[in-house]
């Protein structure tokens, strides 16, 4: 099949050449744009059922947002959470 669609490619050796890449890009686009997103419902479904990426369950926020790394009073505790002005790196990053 190959042989034959090479020897019905025009132009010589560079139109042979640059005619394969533009089949090799159509084919490529036709995978990509129209058969993996009709089949992807179905592979979801039955090959990977752990690439469901819906939460189940009550997710109500507690807490008001607040850093529970930091009491009321504003500086950090004990776990680490650097203080203002301080650095997690050991290095400037303003230029």
């Amino acid at each position: 099949m190959y042989a034959w669609i090479w020897r019905q490619l025009p132009f010589g050796l560079p139109g042979k050449l640059g005619g394969s890449l533009l089949l090799a890009a159509g084919a490529l686009a036709l995978l990509w744009y129209v058969a993996f997103p009709w089949l992807d419902p179905f592979v979801e479904q039955t090959l990977l059922p752990w690439n469901d990426g819906q939460l189940e369950g009550d997710f109500t926020p507690t807490g008001g947002g607040e850093d529970p790394g930091v009491p009321a009073g504003g500086t950090p505790g004990p776990s680490g959470t650097p203080q203002p002005g301080e650095h997690d790196i050991p290095y400037e990053t303003d230029g």
